[in-house]
């Protein structure tokens, strides 16, 4: 039997940090937004405080192409509220909640192996 490596075109999260974190190469200091869907750059996302976190900061990613969502909560585990992903639920669009350093690790495994996977990543200031 011949093993091959799983390989992804989707950027990589490198190195974290609780105040920044590395995808590709280039060191990040905000919240940010990480996906394996194609033509999806790593782009900051949210304020960086979980308190101010809304319904907008996550229905932009119901049109996305997801099929799953791994929000890390910043350094604590925190659930997002119910009505945070009232546009995520309808469209069979996963949650995962985990603190952030979990979710920077899942997605990294999530995204090697193929899926269509956004990790949005609350860096608490």
């Amino acid at each position: 039997m011949k093993l091959q490596p799983d390989k992804s075109n989707a950027p990589t999260i490198n190195a974290y940090d609780r105040v920044w974190i590395e995808v590709n190469g280039v060191r990040h200091a905000q919240s940010l937004s990480v996906s394996s869907l194609p033509n999806v750059a790593p782009a900051a996302w949210a304020s960086g405080d979980f308190e101010a976190l809304s319904a907008s900061d996550f229905s932009p990613w119901a049109q996305s192409g997801a099929e799953l969502i791994v929000f890390g909560s910043g350094q604590k585990l925190r659930f997002p509220k119910p009505q945070w992903l009232q546009d995520l639920i309808p469209r069979g669009i996963g949650v995962e909640t985990m603190d952030t350093t979990a979710a920077c690790r899942t997605y990294n495994i999530l995204a090697s192996e193929g899926r269509k996977v956004v990790a949005l990543l609350l860096i608490d200031t």
